[in-house]
Parts: C-alpha cells; sequence; structure tokens
C-alpha cells in the first residue's frame, strides 16, 4: 500500500488538493514467454510436397522423351504372352493343313504398359498429394496459438496483460490509452490490487476525482481490510463535503494498531464536533507513538471542547514539550496553555 500512502501524503502536502499522483515505478512487468515458430514440422511437409512432386515431373520427362522401343526391349512378362512363330512368316500360303497353326501373328500384341507418354494422371497425383498435404497442414493460429488469439486467456491472464499493455502506454505517455487498460484489467479481474491502486493515481492525476472515488469504493466492496485505501477515499469525500466517517469506521476493525488510520478516524470526528470519540482515537494513535505532538494537540482540542480542562492542558503540554511541531502550531499551543493560566 505504499502507493496508496504517497498520494494520502500529496494530498496533505497540496492542503487537500488533488494533483500529482504517484505511479507503480517499482512495478515491473514479467515479459511473457515467447513461442517458437515450428519450423521444423513447416520443413518436413514442404519436403515432401517438394519430393512428390519432383519425383513425379522426372518420371514424366524420361517417358515423353523415350523413344518407342523394341519389342525384345520392352520389360514383357515373357511367360504370359504367346510364344513367337517365326515359322509362320517362312511357310507360302497353301492350302490349310490337317491340323492348320493359327497365325500368331495375326494376334494383336499386347501394348507395353509404360509405352506411352504418362497421361496427366500423374500430375492430378501430384496436385492431389498436395492438396491432402494442404488439408493436413494446421492453420497458423493452430500450429501455435497465441494466448490473446488462440488459448482462451484465464482471469488472472487477462487481467495482467491488461495491466502490462497499461504499463507500456505509460511509458510511451499515453495516458487515456492506459487509463482503459486498466479500466479493463479490472473488469476482468476486479481483485487485480496493482492495476486498481495505479488507476486510482491516474485519475486523481487526471484530476478526475469522481471517478478515482468509485474505483476506491468498488475496492473496498471487495475487500474493506484495505485502511490505506479508506484513508484516500475518506479524504477525497471530505474535500467534497462529506464527512467520509461511514468510509472509516468500515475499515475500523481491520486498522488495529495503525497509528495514522486512528489519528485521520479522530480528526474526521473532531470536525463533526464528536469530540468523545476522537478523544477516544487520539488515545489510540497516541498508543503508537507517544511523542506525536500534532495527535496531542489535536486530543487537547478535544478535550477542551468536552470540558476536560486539566487533561486538556497536559494533552498541550505534551505538544509543546514534544519538539515536533511547526512554528505555527507550537504558537497556537503556547496561546492555549496562556488561555488556562488565566
Amino acid at each position: 500500500m505504499s502507493l496508496i500512502n504517497k498520494m494520502l501524503q500529496d494530498l496533505d502536502a497540496r492542503g487537500g488538493q488533488p494533483g500529482h499522483a504517484a505511479s507503480a515505478p517499482e512495478i515491473r512487468p514479467v515479459p511473457a514467454p515467447e513461442r517458437a515458430f515450428p519450423w521444423l514440422r513447416v520443413a518436413l511437409i514442404a519436403g515432401l510436397v517438394a519430393v512428390l512432386g519432383g519425383s513425379g515431373y522426372m518420371a514424366w520427362r524420361l517417358k515423353a522423351a523415350a523413344p518407342s522401343a523394341p519389342a525384345e526391349e520392352v520389360p514383357l512378362d515373357l511367360s504370359k504372352a504367346p510364344p513367337p512363330a517365326p515359322v509362320v512368316r517362312e511357310v507360302p500360303v497353301q492350302p490349310a493343313p490337317a491340323e492348320p497353326v493359327e497365325p500368331v501373328a495375326a494376334a494383336p500384341v499386347p501394348e507395353p504398359v509404360q509405352a506411352e507418354p504418362p497421361k496427366p494422371a500423374s500430375k492430378r497425383d501430384v496436385a492431389a498429394v498436395k492438396r491432402d498435404v494442404a488439408k493436413a497442414k494446421p492453420a497458423p493460429a493452430a500450429v501455435e496459438p497465441k494466448p490473446a488469439a488462440g488459448r482462451v486467456e484465464t482471469t488472472p491472464q487477462r487481467a495482467e496483460n491488461g495491466y502490462r499493455r497499461a504499463l507500456a502506454s505509460l511509458e510511451d505517455g499515453r495516458v487515456t490509452e492506459a487509463i482503459e487498460h486498466l479500466q479493463a484489467a479490472l473488469r476482468a479481474d476486479p481483485r487485480h490490487d496493482a492495476a486498481r491502486q495505479t488507476l486510482v493515481g491516474l485519475l486523481i492525476e487526471a484530476k478526475r476525482p469522481e471517478e478515482a472515488m468509485r474505483q476506491l469504493g468498488a475496492a473496498l466492496a471487495l475487500d474493506a481490510r484495505q485502511p490505506a485505501m479508506a484513508m484516500l477515499l475518506a479524504r477525497l469525500q471530505l474535500e467534497r463535503g462529506s464527512p467520509g466517517i461511514d468510509t472509516l469506521m468500515r475499515t475500523l476493525p481491520y486498522a488495529a494498531g495503525n497509528g495514522e488510520y486512528h489519528a485521520f478516524l479522530a480528526g474526521a470526528l473532531q470536525r463533526e464536533e464528536r469530540h468523545r470519540e476522537a478523544v477516544e482515537q487520539y488515545r489510540q494513535a497516541l498508543g503508537t507513538a507517544p511523542q506525536n505532538g500534532v495527535w496531542w494537540m489535536g486530543m487537547g482540542i478535544s478535550l477542551q471542547a468536552e470540558k476536560r480542562t486539566p487533561e486538556a492542558m497536559v494533552a498541550f503540554q505534551k505538544a509543546r514539550d514534544s519538539g515536533s511541531l511547526t512554528p505555527e502550531l507550537q504558537a497556537f499551543v503556547e496561546r492555549k496553555l496562556k488561555q488556562f493560566a488565566q
């Protein structure tokens, strides 16, 4: 809560006027791990296509360029072809003998399976392979999906990514864009404390206190155990005429031992002339810092208002002797003590 405490100190230094709010320079985004592009998978697929296409093309060129081979050079299965009958070509035409032999040459010689140039089927095969490879090749988003577009981000991841984008925008001086990123981060995860504190600081810096108050109220509604945020919200409420006491009382059970908180609440009660309650809160605050002259002075004022003059004199004396007052406050305490002496 150092950021909120710094904002409170800044507001005190400016006399309650909103102005420069602290940012969170100590917060640094953790770079998200980068995923390597699947070069190996793409190379394998490209190699397969190249081999298939190249082999099909070379086979077609060789077959197309080869002349018609003689029958004896064609690699036919001679065991299945009809046996040659050279005698038929040497015997003159005569009446058919008793047992005529059917001229083998009259039978059509089966064409070699690969005697013709290849038909475009090989090209179609290559094209079919390419289509199959294209179908099998995953889409770019499916190969290595980015967290923002592929896999569904978890709620904390969306909030953290928005927060990182806001910090990047701030580094470039784009405050309005940073505010939008922070608001988006909090919509994803309202419990992102760093985003909330940074957003509140930017809104106060941009003189948008009403929005800052809404953000602080939302944070306390989720978790009232945030004394620093309660004090900041109460301060903004006090500047706009609201006592802010209700805000402080809701978080009071979680501020035990917090002297600053008790003193802040005492001052708010004192402004509303609830001096008896203010005295009790000053007493608890001084229990944590007995030498705080300002708190002794505040207690003296409320004790005097309660007509508890002897106790008020003691409180003013302790304030004077603390040595921690500014010259103006020191003069005020001296005047009070002179009044009591008369």
